[in-house]
């Protein structure tokens, strides 16, 4: 585990806390849609995240034809392609019961479509979540899903 990679992680954690004593929440915003900034904050964090558990994030937000992924990354010799999902509420349920069957599809055409573009194509893949959650009583909370679903 890389000690600068723990070291961001524990900085924007900091800096979202301060934030959010200082906006009035997580979502606050100036001039953006409130989700747009929301996202962005999640994907970050979760890009720490998942560096200081020792991955290692090769592409992020890779655009194709079947869909986004919004991280792929090697942790040893598997590649997982990673789905951040960032939540202030758990009125809808928790941010990883956000990933529906049909998004789950997107997500493994669109896996399919940049493994066919990699020169050495990996010999073990998965799916994995990483979820943000921002709640009043425990703060900031990450939560990283390995192998969360079949593509």
């Amino acid at each position: 585990m890389s000690l600068f990679a723990k070291l961001m992680y524990r900085a924007l954690v900091w800096k979202e806390r301060q934030r959010a004593r200082w906006d009035g929440g997580p979502a606050a915003t100036r001039g953006r849609p409130a989700h747009l900034t929301l996202g962005e904050r999640g994907e970050t964090l979760a890009y720490w995240f998942l560096r200081q558990a020792g991955y290692i994030v090769v592409a992020r937000n890779r655009r194709g034809r079947a869909g986004e992924l919004d991280m792929v990354a090697r942790d040893g010799p598997v590649l997982a392609f990673v789905e951040v999902k960032t939540r202030t509420s758990e009125e809808a349920g928790p941010p990883e019961a956000a990933v529906t069957r049909a998004q789950q599809k997107r997500i493994a055409k669109a896996a399919r479509e940049h493994m066919r573009k990699m020169k050495r194509r990996p010999a073990a893949y998965r799916f994995d979540i990483v979820s943000v959650f921002w709640d009043t009583k425990a703060g900031l909370q990450v939560r990283l899903t390995k192998d969360a679903f079949k593509g």
